[in-house]
């Protein structure tokens, strides 16, 4: 059965929650980030003329752009606006996956029979935009890799089909940067060899694509060719994540219990930024020698970032620790998960700290996650 699958994208989601706050902003250059040192969450249209892009730090973007006005952020507000787009969604799809806050990938495969899958996906967003006021976006096509570029193609409140027999003939004069796995490292070493178009990309012999970027490259010549497999996975919203350690020994040794909660949370929050969540929610939890067990909970910002999550759980934990009795267990939990990138959410950090969330993360990816740790996770 041939396979129709479509890719829709809120268009500047972050800023155009904003503006249905305030009717003021539109058509004005606006930013969505925090602090004189922090970065770019998202940016509307009008400051992307000038130069302005998503993870820029804000004092670069300024620079850029002397008017835009820079907006703290409301995540509480784009995780329910995303939650009312999902239903809508869901109501009128068979096959529906949330691949963040603002994307979203339908598999309307067999019901051209029926409907005509354009149609229906132009009802579909005409439906969202009626109910929410929010911009969408969205490309329909034979597999998620060209419907993700072509929703990229098609901004901002793009309507637009690829056929199977037209997929070459869109993807050959695009940049490579356009294939959603090529990152700038690859970019930047295709690039010195003369690879710069998905056509120069989709020709080169797939064991010098494997020579150059590993494993990996096997799977780019596919995409560079219009190849995509993977199947829309059906969204499910994932409530918490937690973990817990029970001591070989009951201790009373807090400064040790401390050290191993911060390894815990630090864990757990690479978790977090890995399956793309951010949590409202944190939930200690303590179990004494007796057996006793004790939780606290605490409602926080939504965010995904460890240094603020550990802030949270040792707070609890002070609080938590009443009575002088040794401890048997020590708990973590994350809850109130809502799909977001790291960078979304820390609207008050430096473009410094997200740049060491992104090492540390980079090398857990590749060595496993206990390959690098802040020195305060691990026992003295």
């Amino acid at each position: 059965m041939k396979r129709s699958i479509v890719h829709m994208d809120l268009d500047t989601f972050f800023v155009s929650c904003e503006r249905l706050k305030n009717s003021e902003l539109i058509g004005k250059p606006v930013i969505i980030g925090g602090g004189d040192r922090g970065v770019v969450a998202s940016c509307s249209y009008e400051t992307r003329f000038f130069g302005v892009t998503s993870a820029m730090p804000i004092k670069m973007a300024l620079r850029l752009c002397p008017e835009a006005r820079v907006i703290k952020g409301d995540m509480e507000m784009y995780s329910n606006m995303s939650h009312t787009v999902t239903e809508i969604i869901q109501e009128k799809v068979p096959v529906l996956e949330k691949a963040s806050i603002d994307e979203f990938y339908l598999d309307l495969s067999g019901m051209d029979k029926f409907f005509g899958c354009y149609k229906w996906t132009t009802e579909i967003a005409s439906n969202i935009t009626k109910e929410t006021g929010l911009p969408i976006s969205f490309a329909l096509s034979t597999n998620k890799t060209v419907s993700k570029i072509g929703t990229g193609e098609s901004k901002p409140v793009g309507r637009l089909q690829v056929q199977e027999e037209l997929v070459r003939l869109f993807l050959n004069p695009l940049s490579i940067k356009k294939i959603p796995m090529v990152g700038n490292q690859t970019f930047q070493l295709l690039s010195r060899i003369g690879v710069r178009t998905i056509q120069t990309l989709s020709e080169m012999p797939v064991e010098v694509l494997h020579q150059l970027i590993g494993k990996n490259g096997i799977e780019l010549s596919k995409k560079a060719n219009g190849i995509d497999e993977t199947p829309v996975v059906p969204y499910s919203e994932r409530k918490s994540i937690s973990t817990e350690n029970t001591f070989a020994q009951d201790t009373i040794d807090i400064q040790g219990i401390k050290s191993i909660l911060s390894g815990m949370v630090e864990q757990l929050g690479f978790q977090l930024r890995k399956e793309k969540w951010l949590t409202s929610t944190v939930v200690v939890k303590i179990r004494y020698s007796n057996f006793d067990t004790e939780t606290k909970q605490f409602k926080i910002p939504y965010t995904s970032a460890d240094h603020t999550l550990l802030k949270y759980a040792l707070e609890l934990f002070n609080k938590l620790y009443t009575r002088r009795i040794r401890i048997r267990l020590i708990g973590v939990k994350f809850t109130g998960l809502v799909h977001g990138c790291h960078q979304m959410n820390l609207f008050e950090d430096t473009e410094e700290l997200i740049s060491l969330y992104q090492t540390m993360d980079y090398l857990k990816h590749r060595f496993g996650s206990n390959s690098v740790m802040k020195a305060s996770g691990f026992l003295k």
